[in-house]
């Protein structure tokens, strides 16, 4: 079964935080390039985080029946790239990521939510994460 690209690209920014990557965003692509539909761009504290990530990712495409096209990259490296076609996924550590900026490359792609709790904003080419708290009231 084929999903649409949105759906995919958020099952993969749920599959990479349910193995604890970190500062995960989705970028939408489709009108301003043709490479793919979106980039998901995470990171991760280490080699062994990154792994986990990259395998949380591929069991739960597998599990839709998508394959992934193409992997470059290791751990290792600090830098992991999942081609899944219509989407391709970046997995780093933080200082690989904040080398790269791929947010700041792509910085005219539009954020795609994908969980109620963060809002992602942009200040001057910068990403930032607001997350907002909620407090409960006592009676």
């Amino acid at each position: 079964m084929l999903i649409q690209a949105q759906k995919k690209a958020i099952l993969i920014a749920k599959a990479a935080k349910s193995k604890k990557a970190e500062d995960i965003v989705i970028l939408d692509l489709r009108k301003i390039s043709s490479i793919c539909d979106y980039f998901v761009v995470c990171d991760a504290t280490s080699s062994t985080r990154i792994y986990a990530i990259s395998e949380a990712i591929k069991e739960a495409l597998g599990e839709e029946g998508i394959k992934i096209r193409h992997i470059e990259g290791t751990p290792e490296s600090k830098w992991v790239l999942l081609d899944c076609g219509d989407v391709i996924v970046h997995m780093f550590d933080k200082e690989t990521r904040n080398f790269y900026s791929l947010e700041r490359l792509w910085s005219d792609a539009p954020l795609v939510k994908f969980e109620e709790k963060r809002k992602y904003v942009r200040s001057k080419n910068k990403l930032k994460t607001k997350t907002r708290t909620r407090t409960k009231k006592h009676s």
